[in-house]
Order: structure tokens, then sequence, then C-alpha cells
């Protein structure tokens, strides 16, 4: 009992700034969508779409983020801070290399996308000077994302959350003044706030860097196995995030089908709804360094208490959410816009991921632990059965085939997260993950840093 208690309070300790964390990150694209709520219905849409194609993008290198999280998780676990950092350097270079390219892609298919979508012309109109300005800055948000996984591998989880603190707070300083031209600042509406994201984003990146530096080791030639490994592993959550997004495009088209009231309700509604992503994702962060680093240290009863206390409070903080979002609906849209149809809409959608809850905890840590496994074409496989083979099927038929209102689509969600949590609980008990290998041999005559 003591063990588990000690277990219990590192998770704690590392999982509660990841939520902040991710609160702060979340809230910048939220803080967005609240600060043009009183523009109307069809500036949120278009906020909510240049969000959607620059978070596909992001998610497309996602692979780079965790990558380096599990390397350097197992590798700190497994006292090589040498290798570790010289495999953080390497991280920040293909960062680099990887959003240079992203954003020239970003800048000449982002309109095309836009109307293949379906989106309405004026919504179009407005979402692509917005979507232009956060694809020139987006190689800042990549940056923060591999940056703070570097420091979460090494279980320092305080300092990413100091971060976010201030690009939130600068955001929000340099958004509002720009959208509606307050305080002697020009009056420039959505694409206000796309600025305000580049200028709080690049002083995240500098803050994060600069509190890399303990870390970071220099290679006297390019290490090859660390890129081999970081590619093992990034390279299948790269693929699953490619397919979940695409599937995400074709979902939201669908969902388009249904006008730009529905749209918006939809896209309102994701945005309270990721609140609750929030214990999740700092669980499945915290498990995935944890398990790392046990892993890496030769640990595995202790990787599997962790993985056990991660899914349990987890669990406990996203249903304690949905129970929110299923009786206080109307009042929680209200915060975001005062568009009666919209809100009326929304408060449907959000009864409906009320129920995705306990499902959405357990996958978020159960994928989280084995990516601390190395354990990631199988999270890659299951995340495309519940996309390709269950939701987007079911919203193709609800929607296209028999016309059903949109409340259906939104239902697929239900079936889909439901599948994927019966697959990584498969996987988990079935102990697969235990042959995972993914570290390189260490080099002869490397010397580890004490810590």
């Amino acid at each position: 009992m003591a063990a588990l208690a000690r277990i219990r309070k590192s998770v704690l300790t590392l999982a509660l700034p990841i939520t902040v964390s991710s609160l702060l990150q979340r809230a910048e694209g939220i803080a967005a969508v609240f600060l043009v709520g009183g523009l109307g219905a069809e500036p949120i849409a278009a906020v909510g779409l240049g969000q959607l194609l620059a978070f596909i993008g992001t998610t497309l290198l996602s692979g780079l983020s965790v990558g380096a999280n599990v390397i350097v998780a197992q590798l700190w676990g497994a006292r090589r801070t040498q290798d570790a950092g010289e495999a953080a350097t390497h991280a920040i270079g293909l960062a680099l290399g990887a959003s240079a390219i992203l954003t020239l892609v970003g800048l000449t298919a982002n309109t095309t996308v836009m109307a293949a979508m379906g989106a309405h012309t004026g919504v179009i109109a407005q979402a692509t000077p917005y979507s232009n300005v956060i694809f020139l800055v987006i190689p800042f948000t990549i940056l923060i994302q591999v940056l703070s996984s570097i420091l979460q591998g090494t279980g320092d989880t305080k300092t990413p959350m100091y971060a976010m603190i201030g690009v939130n707070l600068l955001h929000i300083a340099a958004a509002y003044p720009l959208i509606y031209g307050k305080w002697g600042a020009p009056a420039w509406g959505i694409q206000g706030a796309a600025f305000a994201v580049g200028l709080a984003e690049s002083v995240g990146a500098g803050y994060l860097l600069w509190a890399c530096r303990h870390i970071l080791r220099r290679s006297d030639s390019r290490r090859l196995d660390l890129i081999r490994s970081a590619w093992d592993i990034g390279a299948p959550v790269s693929g699953e995030r490619l397919f979940q997004q695409a599937g995400i495009l074709l979902y939201t088209k669908i969902v388009l089908l249904y006008g730009t009231v529905a749209y918006a309700a939809h896209q309102v509604g994701l945005s309270i709804e990721s609140f609750s992503f929030l214990p999740g994702y700092g669980f499945a962060i915290a498990a995935a360094t944890m398990v790392g680093q046990s892993i890496g240290a030769g640990k595995y009863t202790r990787a599997k208490l962790e993985n056990w206390e991660a899914n349990r409070l987890a669990a406990t903080g996203m249903a304690a959410m949905g129970i929110v979002f299923f009786f206080f609906p109307y009042a929680l849209m209200r915060g975001f816009t005062h568009d009666e149809a919209v809100v009326e809409l929304g408060t449907q959608f959000l009864r409906i991921v009320a129920v995705l809850q306990i499902p959405l905890a357990v996958t978020m840590v159960l994928a989280g632990s084995l990516r601390g496994a190395g354990d990631t074409r199988f999270i890659m496989w299951a995340t495309t059965v519940g996309m390709w083979g269950v939701r987007v099927p079911l919203a193709f038929v609800f929607g296209v085939w028999l016309k059903l209102g949109v409340i259906y689509i939104w239902t697929a969600m239900i079936a889909d997260w439901t599948v994927r949590m019966g697959l990584l609980l498969w996987r988990y008990r079935s102990e697969r993950w235990r042959a995972v290998r993914i570290l390189p041999a260490e080099r002869r005559g490397a010397k580890s840093v004490s810590r």
C-alpha cells in the first residue's frame, strides 16, 4: 500500500502541471473563439475552420514530440543522460525542418482544403487570412510541443506549465485590442487573433529553449541510431494522426452539410468539451513519462502500477466533467455565444459527449502507457479501426444516406471511442508491449551525468 501511495503521489505530481499546461494550450484556441464570439456565427465558424487546419498540420508532426518524449524518458530512466541530451538536440533540429515544410504546404493549400470541405464562401473569405498568419507562426507551435515533451520526459512538467501561463497571458493581452481596435490598436477582426498567437508563441518557444539548455548535448556526429529509434516511435504516431485527421476532415465535411449554425455549434461544443480532455491528457503524458522511465530502468511491475493509478485518476476526473456537460450544457454554451440557434443545438452536442468521458479517459491513458513502452504501431491501428471502421461509416450512413439529424452524426463518436477503448484494453492485458525494444545500444565509453 505504501508503494502504491508513492506511485499515486508521483502520478499526481507529474499529471497536475501537465493538466494545467494542456488547459492553457487549449485555452489559447478557446480564447480566440470566445473573443470573436461577439462578431457572430460566421466569424466563429471561420476561426474554428482555421484552427482545424492548423491542428491537423501540427498533429501530423506530433510524432516528433511523442518520439522525443519516449526516447528521453527511457534514456533518462536508464541514466543515459548524454544520449538523452543528444536525442533532444536532434529532435529540435528535425522539428525546425519539418515545421518549415508544413508552413509552405499550409499557405499553399489551406483555401483549397476549406473549399473541398464544403465551407461556405463567406466563411472561407474570413478564414483564409487568419489561417495564413497561423501557418506562418506554426514553427513556434511545433517547437513548444517538442521542447515541452523533452522536459516532460525528464520528469520536469512544471516548466512547460509556466511557459503556457505566459503564452496565454500575452495572447489575451494582445488579442482583444487587435480584434476590436481597443486602446489605440487597429481593429483587425479575427486576423488580429492570429497575430496575437504568433507573438505569444514565439516568446513561449524562446523561454522553453532556454529552459532546456541543461538537457541538450552536442554530438560529435549525427546519431543515426537515436534518429532511427525516434522514427520507430514517432512514425506510427504521425501515421495515427494522419488517419485520425483525415477522418475528422471527412467527418467535419458531413457536419458542414447541415449549415453554418450546425458547424458553429459543433465548434463551440468541441471547445467546451476540450476541457474534459485535460485530466485525461495530463494523466496520459504522466503515464507515458513514468512508464517510459520505469521500462528504461527495467521495472515492469512498477510500470503496470503507474498505468493503473493514472487510469483510475483520469476516469474519475473526466466522469466529473461529463456530469457537468450533461446537466449544465446551456450555461456552458451561453458563455461562448449568444446566438440562440447555436446555443440550442450545442446543448444537445454536450449531452452526447458527456457519455463519452469514461471511454475517452481509459483510451487516452492506455495509449499514453503503451506509447511510454514504445508500442505506438498498435495504437495507430486501433485509431484507424475506430475512425475509419466505425465513426466515418456511421456518419455517412446517418447523414448522407439516411439524411438524419446532425445529432445522429455526433453519436457516431461514442461508438468510435468505445471500440478504441476495447482494442487498447486487449493489447495492454496481453502484455505484448513488454517485448517492444526501442533504445539503441549504449555507445562504448559513453558517460552519463549524475542526477
